[in-house]
């Protein structure tokens, strides 16, 4: 393959990369309402259309699924919190079912106890941040997506990392609504860790399949 500018071999992944970085610059900025909502929403989409466009497999198409309800999450929650989180819920169960197609087969004892402490530990942090059931329920669904990710046989310290970035960009938007109330720290974090998060895992479950030989390298793949 001749060597091309990462523009030209991955232009979705830029585009991705593009709006992921300048949102969260342009969110603290004064852009109109409706334009920021979009804007949000365009760093995981275009990870989606990364994911679906150029990887004709029904594995690959599934983490595309998982990104588009993450957008969509991304851009419903400016609006209604509730119907945000039911999007992100959806994408969680979904990833859930992914990574539970590509188990690893003999995990260490640690990557156990690891993968037992985010599924317990996440929902009862976020119940003792917020005081809500609900959100203890919806935390359950965000931890079992990080404990599946980390049990599975993608990359640890791509996919699983990624996942583990979620779930640490969710717990601080739960302290926001608690202790953090006033802290400025939630607002700097919360963004790059959701967003390279998803990159994270996205790449991460791309590079994988194709390693595995679902599909071939196409151009912009």
């Amino acid at each position: 393959m001749p060597k091309r500018a990462l523009i030209e071999k991955r232009p979705w992944l830029v585009a991705s990369l593009v709006a992921g970085v300048s949102y969260w610059l342009a969110a603290k900025g004064h852009v109109p309402g409706i334009w920021l909502i979009a804007w949000k929403g365009a760093g995981v989409a275009f990870l989606a259309a990364y994911a679906w466009a150029h990887h004709p497999s029904r594995n690959a198409h599934l983490i595309a699924l998982v990104m588009a309800l993450g957008a969509v999450g991304d851009m419903v929650l400016e609006v209604n919190f509730t119907s945000g989180a039911m999007a992100f819920l959806l994408g969680h169960l979904a990833a859930i079912s992914l990574y539970a197609k590509f188990r690893r087969e003999r995990p260490a004892s640690s990557q156990k106890a690891a993968a037992i402490a985010t599924l317990l530990g996440v929902p009862l942090i976020s119940y003792q941040l917020t005081g809500r059931i609900d959100v203890a329920l919806y935390a359950l669904s965000l931890s079992g997506m990080a404990a599946a990710a980390w049990l599975s046989s993608f990359p640890r310290y791509r996919v699983g990392l990624g996942a583990m970035m979620f779930a640490a960009s969710d717990l601080l938007i739960f302290a926001r609504m608690g202790p953090l109330a006033g802290s400025a720290v939630p607002g700097l974090l919360i963004w790059p860790l959701y967003y390279f998060g998803q990159f994270l895992i996205c790449t991460g479950v791309i590079a994988t399949l194709r390693a595995k030989g679902e599909f071939s390298p196409q151009p912009g793949a």
